[in-house]
């Protein structure tokens, strides 16, 4: 094997980096020094990065480090609760697929916007894919949100793993690139995959009778093959899900139908408060806006508006 090599890396688990070399073979390989400072700064290597492999001889055996990460393309980041430190999670993708499930746990509009959002900050195309028709009420619940998120744009997917309703369509939509999936636990994000891919197997969680939430059930990240093409990112679980890397000025552009109506305020910089003139509130009022959007966008620049009184970075 030559010196130095690229390639992407596969899998992370315990600081050992499974990487698919661009010659079609795979190593282990562990951070160099310098990078493992970094990784302590927050800008740690994850599934998806472009790194180049250095080997040296140690003893009999020759042990691969990873010398240097290409620029991302795109990354989601994960930030669990106020204040704390965006983690990456993934690199890479070509799409963002937000899973939801229509009953236990039900459906939170709020946070359905926050995933789509984490789309938005990076510009990745998103699915939002309606889990569990299968359920009692859950057709009713998807017609209202698939108009709602439909109406904003998006291209949305009704699923169930137990009738097979949208499995043929997923896979379809996985077949190219690489996706992850994202949602709050229980959504049924492990049981799609599994539908999916048959064999593959992943661990499924309950939903907690007294939380009304799953359990996190993926404790390290890869990247899945499927073999119907394209790459799955299998990362960790999100749960509440806060800003990651977007401040208060960037964030309406992150909401496509109050960016689009925002243009028509009177004021420059409108809050979409109790501004005269505002766009985004007579669109409200009209119904082109939905107002649960608009509640999830003012919370969200709340917690922006926080973190900046903090004095903390977008993100931080």
């Amino acid at each position: 094997m030559p010196d130095d090599l690229w390639g992407e890396v596969r899998e992370s688990t315990g600081g050992v980096y499974r990487v698919y070399l661009d010659d079609g073979s795979e190593v282990e390989a562990f951070l160099r020094g310098r990078l493992k400072r970094e990784a302590r700064a927050g800008d740690k290597v994850v599934i998806g990065d472009r790194v180049r492999i250095g080997s040296e001889h140690q003893g009999d055996e020759i042990v691969r480090t990873i010398e240097e990460v290409a620029p991302r393309r795109t990354r989601i980041v994960r930030r669990s609760g106020p204040g704390r430190k965006p983690k990456a999670v993934a690199a890479n993708l070509d799409r963002l697929v937000v899973v939801q499930s229509l009953r236990a746990p039900d459906p939170r509009l709020e946070v359905i916007d926050r995933f789509l959002v984490l789309a938005e900050v990076d510009e990745i195309p998103a699915l939002l894919v309606l889990n569990k028709t299968d359920l009692e009420g859950a057709a009713e619940q998807a017609d209202l949100l698939e108009a709602l998120y439909r109406d904003v744009g998006y291209s949305v997917l009704r699923t169930s793993p137990v009738t097979g309703e949208g499995i043929p369509a997923l896979a379809e939509a996985l077949s190219t690139g690489v996706s992850a999936l994202v949602g709050p636990s229980g959504a049924g994000k492990s049981t799609l995959l599994n539908a999916v891919e048959p064999g593959l197997e992943l661990r499924t969680g309950i939903v907690s009778r007294v939380a009304g939430r799953g359990r996190h059930t993926t404790v390290s990240s890869r990247m899945i093959p499927l073999s119907g093409g394209g790459l799955v990112a299998d990362t960790p679980g999100f749960g509440d899900v806060g800003l990651w890397g977007v401040g208060e000025a960037e964030l309406e552009r992150c909401f496509p139908d109050i960016a689009r109506y925002g243009e028509g305020c009177r004021f420059r910089g409108c809050r979409h408060l109790e501004e005269p003139g505002c766009a985004v509130k007579e669109a409200v009022e009209e119904g082109w806006i939905a107002p649960s959007r608009l509640a999830s966008f003012s919370a969200l620049r709340e917690e922006a508006r926080a973190d900046a009184r903090k004095g903390r970075r977008p993100g931080e």
